[in-house]
């Protein structure tokens, strides 16, 4: 009998279950100042050309998720665009990162809580590479609160403009240059079903923009685009010690089934997958890489 061995077992060592406490001060946090830094990058993952020819533009794409999602797309063979908000060491690592397996990458210095923003990096995009067919909605920010009363209206309108409104205004944007198969990927959150007591305002932006999937799907069907989501549970990205104090984070990820938090390179397939036509009969759906918590979608 041959035996069949999972390129998974070539993979970078499991999420420890425990992270030395840190904690910095301004979001959405710097990756090159973690300890130890997120893994965004699987060595063992062999692209197949799934997303061969094809242009993608990936808010938050210098770190994190975002970092991990531009990396596996390029090994897939999509250029990229990565819009960030201040951390250009991290942009540079990412470009560098898809530029190692031959691709193309623009990193874009924008704040998409502005509308005017955000129509200039699909401008950029339109300008540098002439075509969007995927379009990853992935910026965040969280600012824990003890209770509902010390949610200021200045947190509330930023938690609201970045988390939500961004993903309008650049979809707005890019929607009159995708077509027939191209693709809006939304990143939402375990907390949109599971909600989370000191995360009111964060929590409530990711179950809107769950519905802002589903009805945005409903809307582009008809012109053959796909809207899907990913509601990712714990994953150790730089918004994690930008939001909570060293002893939350020495704990961060330890309260859900498998016991640990993900790296972000074990989220970044789901992308792929919903970038891809291996999903062309899926819309209005989101896939839950979180760790083994139990939803009700």
């Amino acid at each position: 009998m041959v035996e069949i061995k999972s390129s998974y077992q070539n993979a970078p060592a499991a999420t420890p279950t425990s992270f030395p406490g840190q904690h910095q001060e301004i979001q959405p946090g710097c990756q090159q100042q973690m300890n130890p830094q997120p893994v965004t990058e699987n060595p063992a993952y062999c692209g197949c050309g799934r997303l061969k020819g094809r242009t993608a533009v990936i808010t938050g794409g210098d770190s994190g998720i975002g970092q991990a999602v531009a990396v596996a797309f390029a090994k897939e063979g999509a250029d990229l665009v990565i819009a960030y908000l201040q951390e250009r060491q991290d942009a540079d690592q990412t470009c560098a990162m898809v530029q190692a397996v031959g691709r193309r990458c623009t990193a874009a210095q924008c704040d998409l809580r502005r509308e005017d923003c955000a129509k200039r990096l699909i401008d950029q995009t339109m300008s540098d590479f002439g075509r969007i067919d995927v379009l990853v909605n992935n910026i965040a920010v969280q600012f824990p609160q003890n209770q509902l009363e010390q949610i200021s209206s200045e947190q509330l309108k930023n938690t609201f403009e970045t988390n939500l409104f961004s993903y309008f205004y650049v979809t707005q944007a890019a929607l009159p240059h995708m077509s027939q198969g191209c693709s809006i990927i939304n990143t939402t959150s375990v907390t949109a079903y599971q909600g989370s007591p000191t995360l009111i305002d964060y929590s409530a932006t990711k179950g809107a923009i769950v519905s802002f999937t589903r009805s945005l799907s409903q809307s582009v069907a008809a012109k053959g685009i796909r809207v899907n989501a990913v509601a990712p549970g714990p994953v150790w990205t730089p918004l994690i010690p930008s939001s909570f104090d060293a002893q939350r984070v020495s704990e961060f990820g330890k309260n859900v089934p498998l016991g640990r938090a993900a790296q972000p390179f074990e989220v970044a397939p789901a992308y792929v997958y919903l970038a891809s036509d291996d999903s062309a009969c899926m819309t209005g759906q989101v896939l839950h890489v979180n760790c083994g918590v139990i939803t009700e979608s």
